[in-house]
């Protein structure tokens, strides 16, 4: 189970005024894993921190957006460590616990991400839904 989340390094950029298409790339990486402890009152709890890293790219070259941070997991004994040996063998997570984590760090990152972009006037990394008037046939009155 997830019990802790945060940014290490938040960092947005605008290089050149946006202008015509412009392709917007985010990408989450998992830059490492390692154990950790947590303290729950007097009791220490053995946790995994995932170490991330999240950018939005604005192409062509018009800015970027990057954060860096962890999310911290708690898990068994024996499970967290057959994690961590998947780890430092194949920089591999687990299928199953990688959907969970991914989309807790995409939800929290695209926030962030939102917010930063309107400070440095870039667009909006994830699409923003938009209202859409449909005209309206005109009516013949027949009397």
């Amino acid at each position: 189970m997830i019990v802790g989340f945060g940014f290490t390094k938040l960092a947005a950029e605008r290089n050149e005024a946006a202008k015509g298409k412009i392709d917007i790339n985010n990408n989450v990486t998992i830059k490492n894993v390692e154990e950790s402890s947590l303290s729950f009152g007097k009791n220490n709890q053995d946790v995994l921190r995932f170490i991330f890293e999240f950018t939005s790219k604005y192409e062509p070259n018009v800015g970027s957006i990057l954060f860096e941070g962890e999310l911290l997991y708690m898990e068994d004994q024996k499970k967290s460590k057959e994690i961590l040996s998947s780890w430092k063998k194949d920089k591999k997570v687990p299928k199953e616990l990688m959907a969970g984590m991914l989309n807790t760090i995409l939800t929290k990152c695209n926030v962030q991400a939102l917010i930063l972009s309107q400070e440095v006037n870039l667009p909006p990394p994830i699409p923003m839904p938009k209202v859409q008037l449909q005209a309206q046939a005109e009516k013949n009155y027949i009397g």
